[in-house]
This record gives structure tokens, sequence and C-alpha cells, in this order.
């Protein structure tokens, strides 16, 4: 039997209801955030390790946001190496820079690179807690969340890598996440950003979503959620506002969702996920991000497309002088860009169909990593990715490395 689902009026309806009484809002789907984040991440997580190198940084987008960088140039355990080439960490959707460093120094990929001898930068994009807003905007407005990963790509990434290069005369490599992975993918077709990487590693690599299989957000696109939120004029999505976390509780749907393992029923069934260290990972996750966001990814699984954000008709014909939203051309993405992407079996949202899509449009032969029991954070949180792919990347990199140093 197909599962009903509410008109997008009556949703907003009803979750309006349910904020005005506030009986439907029980009280322990709500998480607390009681972390402070007084002094930014290199003093929250990163120099409590010993890693008292952090430095923070601040450099603003061509659209006013200000983005905070974090450098990590070594680590404690090898001071004295030579420094390899500077690597951009790109986090994935309701994710901070924090992502990176969220286990111990030989678990976690931010503290792993910094031990190797690398310069890690930190990426934060707009909105994230480690970012520190607008140049004229406050969170409260509405044009403050009027964005979505493309933005992110062509503005956050572009601002990211330029400072970067600015400060050590560099090109950088670049390792994405999830929707960091989005972000990079569409940012390397265009010429100006993609001169200034070196190299890419891809972790859940996703341009695609057309194939997922995550019933958790499946459910929130036929609920037509964005929609219903759009009504309700939310412009910023908390993850750990009131209402969310009611609708988490409505996309788990009384059992058409099984949500007993909500990471598992979102992402895929992760195999080496610490699920000991969820309590400490909520201190810190999840990050807002914008509702307009939220509707740029579900565009993607509903048309199968990677394209940029779609407006309507008569908005497209005056944003993009289309009728359809300009797609990213894979094929554009130089042929002599080094690719490295690790994808796994058991990932509801990067599914292998969607990634084999990604590897028939690019020009280059990535080479490609696939772990067939990985879900999709597993590629950041597993207790064995050291041994499973932190080290087969850093060999990657280094492979490049060579190479350039042999023909220069």
């Amino acid at each position: 039997m197909a599962t009903p689902v509410l008109p997008p009026l009556l949703l907003a309806v009803v979750l309006s209801l349910c904020i005005s009484s506030g009986e439907c809002l029980p009280g322990d789907l709500i998480i607390e955030h009681s972390q402070s984040y007084d002094g930014g991440l290199c003093l929250n997580l990163i120099e409590p390790w010993g890693y008292y190198t952090c430095v923070e940084h601040t450099t603003q987008t061509k659209d006013g946001f200000m983005l905070g960088l974090q450098r990590v140039s070594s680590g404690i355990a090898n001071l004295g190496v030579v420094k390899k080439p500077p690597v951009l960490l790109l986090h994935g959707l309701f994710m901070g820079g924090d992502a990176w460093f969220m286990d111990s120094p030989n678990q976690s990929l931010g503290f792993i690179l910094a031990d190797r001898g690398f310069d890690v930068w930190v990426g934060n994009v707009r909105g994230t807690k480690w970012s520190h807003g607008h140049a004229s905007l406050s969170d409260g407005d509405k044009e403050f969340w009027d964005w979505s990963w493309q933005e992110m790509a062509l503005y956050d990434l572009e601002t990211m890598l330029t400072y970067i290069n600015s400060k050590t005369n560099s090109k950088v490599f670049v390792v994405g996440h999830s929707q960091g992975t989005i972000m990079s993918l569409a940012a390397f077709t265009q010429p100006d950003i993609v001169c200034m990487v070196e190299a890419a590693a891809l972790l859940s690599p996703i341009s695609y979503l057309d194939h997922i299989t995550s019933k958790f957000v499946l459910n929130l696109v036929n609920l037509h959620l964005e929609e219903a939120l759009s009504l309700l004029g939310i412009h910023q999505l908390n993850l750990k506002s009131d209402i969310l976390t009611y609708i988490i509780e409505m996309a788990c749907d009384g059992g058409r969702v099984d949500c007993s393992d909500l990471l598992a029923s979102i992402t895929g069934e992760n195999c080496c996920f610490n699920s000991s260290r969820v309590d400490f990972y909520l201190e810190y996750e999840p990050h807002p991000s914008s509702l307009k966001n939220l509707k740029h990814l579900f565009q993607m699984i509903r048309k199968g497309t990677f394209a940029k954000y779609d407006y309507g008709t008569l908005k497209n014909l005056l944003q993009y002088g289309k009728l359809k939203p300009p797609t990213f051309d894979l094929s554009q993405i130089p042929e002599s860009l080094p690719i490295w992407m690790a994808y796994g079996g058991n990932d509801a949202l990067g599914d292998v169909i969607d990634v084999h899509h990604t590897l028939s449009e690019l020009r280059s032969k990535p080479n490609a990593l696939f772990l067939e029991d990985y879900g999709h954070v597993d590629f950041l949180l597993s207790t064995r990715a050291y041994e499973d792919l932190y080290d087969n990347m850093i060999s990657f990199f280094r492979s490049c490395r060579n190479e350039i140093s042999s023909t220069s």
C-alpha cells in the first residue's frame, strides 16, 4: 500500500498547530546543546589534544559571508617532518570543520594529516558555527539564508582556495566528504577555481542523487517538507530546534521508517562507527544549514540532475537567461586533475549507481576505492578508517607530488 502524503499546505498547518500548542513536541526528542564555542574550533577541539599550532583565520566571500578557517600546520607526533603542500578539508551537510577532529589523533583525518606533515586547513561553510556571519546581514534576516550548495561551491570554496593560495603560494589538495564533494565537483568545472587545486580526494562522492536508498530522506522528499517549511516562513534549518525534532519523528512515522537507529536510517548501515561516542558528537553536531540548500538537494533527488538551483521557469529566465537551470558539466573538469574517490556499498546517500554515473561523466579515470561494508558516516568516523582508506589517500597525494617533482 502506498504511503499517504500530506499536501504541503496541510503539513504546514499541522506543523503550525503543533508549534503553537507545544503538545506535539515530545521532550525526549529535543537534543540539548550544551557545548560552549567561545574561543573557536582550535581552542575547543584541536588544542586540547596538544596541537597548539592551530591558528584561526577569517576570510570574506564575494557576497559578504565571513568564513572561518583553521590552520593546523603540524601535529604532536612529527613536529620536525618536512611540510607537504596545503590540504583543505571540506565537511558535509549539517556538519562543520569539527567533523575532521571528532576522535583521537590516530583516528581523525585532520590530526592524521597534520601528523604526516601536511599543512592542514579546515574549511567551514557559511551558516555554520565556526564561521562568523556576514558583513552586513544578521542570521535573523531572511536574506542571510538565501543560498544553497551552489553558492558554497562558487563563492565559499573559491574564497577558501584563494586565501590559502595567498598564504602558502601553493596549489591546494582538496578533501571533501558528502556535501563537500558536491561543492568540489561543481567548483572544479570552473577554470578560475580548479586552477588552484593540486589534486582532490572525495569521500562518499556525490553529484547525482536520484538513486539514494535512504527511506528517511525519501520520506521527507515525498512529504514535500521543504514546501511546508517555506509556507511557515522558515529559512534556517537547525536540527536542534523543536519543530525539526518533531519533523524527524514524523519522518519515522510510527514504523513506516525504522528509526530505532536514526543514523543508519538516514545514512545506511555503518560498519565501523563508534556508537559509544554519539553523546560527544552531539555536543558539536549538527550545524545549521539553509532551507534553500535542502530544496536544492531535493531537486537533485527528484530530477536526477547535477544543476544549479531551479527557481521555476520565469525566475530561471531572469537568473540564468534559460528556462531550465544550467547543469554542472563534469566533462569540463580537466583531465589533468588527479582525483581519488572512496565509496561504500552500504551508503544510502551516495549510492553506487550514482557514483558510477559520476565516474562515467569525468574525462579522467579517478583512482577509486570501493569498501563494500562502509556506510556514509564510516568515511569520516570509522574506527578502521586509517588502515581502510586514509593511508591509501595519503599515498595518492604523495604520488601526485612525486609526479610534479619529477616534471619540474
